[in-house]
């Protein structure tokens, strides 16, 4: 049997995301192994006092993530590689806890996440999805750090196009 045959991916529709969605592919490939992609809405939204719209916002939310989703499926799909996707809660839980809940359910071998690389000041203002990931992990975790993070690092991320990287998963 090979080493992983369950990779778990975070993915939020973002180009670090999306380095970590495709270097699981490429261990996918490698291995033989199939993916189960995960994405969690952001709920921080109903800190600035838009209360009134909840129902509204998680409807939206829910639609965005539904198509990150979609996306990164066809992507993985279109490599030949086995996929299926979950679509995680947005109240009630941190997106570590819903990630290594769908470790522990779907009984993944490997988390693979795209990481920005943050440091310093940015990281404790921003947080780090992946570093809590990290931290409260029961599988082994492969982090991809892209090289164009590194450059971007002193302005932020940015996106090819120059606009900023707003990301969920990949802090």
């Amino acid at each position: 049997m090979a080493m992983y045959q369950r990779i778990l991916v975070p993915v939020d529709g973002s180009a670090t995301s999306n380095a970590g969605l495709d270097e699981a592919v490429r261990l996918a490939k490698l291995t033989g192994a199939r993916l189960r992609l995960v994405h969690v809405p952001d709920a921080n939204l109903f800190a600035i006092g838009i209360e009134s719209y909840v129902g509204d916002v998680l409807q939206l939310l829910s639609e965005a993530g539904a198509q990150v989703l979609a996306e990164a499926k066809a992507r993985v799909e279109a490599s030949g590689v086995a996929v299926d996707t979950v679509l995680g809660e947005v109240f009630g839980k941190r997106v570590c806890e819903v990630v290594n809940d769908q470790v522990t359910a779907w009984q993944a071998d490997l988390l693979v996440i795209g990481t920005h690389g943050r440091r310093g000041a940015r990281r404790l203002l921003l947080g780090s999805d992946a570093e809590q990931i990290v931290r409260s992990a029961s599988v082994p975790v492969l982090l991809v750090r892209t090289p164009w993070v590194k450059e971007a690092a002193t302005s932020g991320p940015r996106t090819d196009a120059g606009a900023p990287v707003e990301s969920r998963i990949a802090a």
